[in-house]
């Protein structure tokens, strides 16, 4: 590694886009160790370079040569306190769901005109199904229960038991699981 120069890093420091591109290019080699050993689940590499790259421009921002090390030095151990919080960040189970999500480009397209017209036509003959393979009875326990109605709660509204809801339901779902085959 060439040692960069006292001046490149004033530079830098001043926001100088040459100085500032100089000092990432010489330490461009550690950012890319530091990023490679941080890859994890919910960290990618590009990820991971860039949480580095912040850390090295922080560095360059807070760096005295008063202090007694040497920029690179300080450099590596501010890269490295960035790469591992953000290893550390991704590892959180609040990040799961992201972490295991599918890309929006990876995502299922939007039905075009053909398929929205047959699951409208799919729609109501399940709707046509209901009322007339269903008892009214039925009907209004389905109702409550696509409501999110519990049982106790369905049987109260209905002035039944909750065995008579939990019977509807059974019902109801032989009856309409006969009327289509599964998908």
């Amino acid at each position: 590694m060439i040692h960069l120069t006292p001046q490149t890093l004033a530079r830098a420091r001043a926001g100088q886009e040459a100085a500032v591109a100089a000092v990432l290019t010489h330490m461009m080699p550690l950012l890319r160790r530091a990023a490679a050993r941080a890859v994890c689940p919910g960290l990618e590499f590009d990820d991971a370079l860039q949480e580095g790259i912040i850390g090295l421009f922080g560095a360059i921002k807070t760096y005295h040569a008063a202090g007694g090390a040497s920029f690179e030095t300080y450099a590596a151990v501010c890269i490295r306190n960035a790469v591992t919080a953000a290893r550390r960040a991704a590892g959180r189970k609040k990040n799961a769901p992201l972490n295991q999500s599918l890309p929006l480009e990876d995502a299922a397209p939007a039905p075009g005109p053909e398929e929205l017209a047959i699951r409208r036509e799919q729609l109501r003959s399940t709707v046509a199904d209901i009322q007339t393979r269903l008892s009214p009875f039925e009907r209004e326990v389905l109702a409550a229960h696509l409501a999110g109605g519990s049982y106790r709660q369905i049987a109260r509204q209905l002035g039944c038991t909750p065995k008579a809801v939990e019977n509807a339901l059974v019902r109801l779902r032989r009856k309409l699981r006969g009327s289509h085959p599964t998908h």
